[in-house]
């Protein structure tokens, strides 16, 4: 018999223009693949980039926030699991399912872990070091309720698993590693890519409404690209990302070889012309899509510690790992120029995608750990009181607030 499953969507997946939009997508491919019937509903509005799920037998409802139509929508679907896609889902319609369908199994994909991202941010703006007093930000105890309030959350980084463990010292059983789950690289896929030789100039790419990335491209053109440049006067940094705002447009020079490009449809193509990627993440959080892109297709990457963060084991990386700009700079025209260098850590990226990532390695566990919650559901909440006192009505602002919103819409 055929399970349902609702996934309720921050926004609609836009797999080309974000690592997020990619990540769901995974993880609808796995539950299919387990006879899973799946709804993917979400309030946004759908982008010009967004994938048409339907071509994967997904049906799509648009739903809306503060809205009893949703109550009716979720009470007829009835579905068997509902899985947040970040937790400002889970806030708006969480306690909706937990009403009205309290038998559905609750997961929270959290993406990455926004109070970290948020509290890195601050750091940088403040130029401090970060610390906890950065990590324990309002955004956490938003987050951390959420993440009590589910019944697993999956944690896309052992870094963030780590955090959440021995910082916020959340209980791991109800927790989850799952990186991204990616098919097996074959020798005959590399032998097709392009060489050292036959690919030119670097390459970064990030969807520009994410603020890490836009902060990387501004710290590439006021002090990384410069100092390439002047070692390298022939090559060009192309630059490409969804979403480029005209602002990001005015850093656009031909004369420095600096080439804002926007949006691509083929990061694959993309990163196969590149000879190597240029990562300079200040902050952020979760695993870094721009470099599983360039690993996939054997593009060398020069990245920040921030950058590589959960990424790679033993420190096989696929490229240098830098924070300070003159040494960034040097180490990713040391990495353009030499062949040896070069082929030893596009070699690592191949490593990294099929021993680290390999979406087998991953799918039997998170399918036990699902059937194992469906059958035992009440035990598992009953280990987790700190959940049911977060269910309580006089903690559940976000709830009363919705229904206000909805009495208000009302009478309006």
């Amino acid at each position: 018999m055929a399970k349902t499953l609702l996934v309720i969507g921050f926004v609609w997946p836009e797999p080309n223009s974000s690592a997020a939009g990619s990540r769901i997508l995974q993880l609808i491919k796995v539950l299919q693949s387990h006879h899973y019937t799946i709804t993917f509903a979400s309030p946004a509005a759908k982008g010009n980039n967004a994938f048409n799920l339907s071509l994967i037998n997904v049906t799509q409802i648009k739903i809306e926030l503060n809205k009893p139509s949703f109550n009716t929508f979720v009470k007829q679907l009835n579905p068997d699991i509902v899985l947040f896609d970040r937790f400002m889902m889970e806030e708006q319609f969480g306690w909706r399912v937990a009403t009205y369908c309290p038998n559905a199994l609750r997961i929270l994909d959290t993406e990455d872990l926004h109070c970290l991202r948020k509290g890195r941010q601050q750091a940088l703006k403040d130029t401090n070091k970060f610390n906890d007093t950065y990590l324990f930000n309002d955004i956490a105890k938003r987050e951390i309720a959420s993440i009590y309030r589910c019944d697993i959350s999956l944690i896309i980084s052992k870094s963030e698993m780590n955090i959440l463990v021995s910082k916020f010292k959340v209980p791991e059983h109800i927790l989850l590693y799952l990186p991204f789950l990616l098919d097996t690289i074959t020798e005959q896929s590399i032998n097709q890519l392009p060489k050292h030789q036959d690919r030119s100039h670097f390459v970064s790419i990030g969807n520009f409404l994410h603020p890490p990335n836009y902060d990387a491209v501004q710290f590439l053109k006021k002090r990384i690209w410069p100092l390439i440049r002047k070692q390298l006067p022939k090559a060009e940094l192309h630059i490409y990302g969804a979403y480029v705002s005209q602002k990001a447009m005015q850093l656009h020079s031909v004369k420095e070889g600096f080439l804002v490009k926007g949006y691509t449809p083929s990061v694959s193509k993309v990163m196969q012309l590149s000879r190597v990627c240029l990562a300079p993440l200040r902050f952020g959080a979760g695993l870094k899509g721009k470099l599983i892109d360039a690993m996939k297709y054997g593009t060398p990457c020069v990245m920040t510690t921030v950058a590589s963060e959960g990424m790679y084991d033993n420190g096989i990386t696929n490229g240098p790992i830098e924070d300070m700009p003159i040494e960034f700079a040097n180490k990713a025209v040391s990495l353009y120029c030499n062949l040896k260098q070069w082929e030893a850590f596009q070699n690592n990226g191949f490593r990294t995608i099929n021993k680290r990532f390999n979406y087998k390695k991953f799918e039997t566990t998170f399918i036990k750990k699902l059937q194992m919650v469906l059958s035992h559901l009440n035990t598992h909440r009953l280990q987790n009181f700190t959940g049911q006192i977060l269910q309580h009505h006089q903690l559940q602002s976000t709830k009363y607030m919705s229904k206000w919103i909805e009495e208000k819409n009302k009478k309006s």
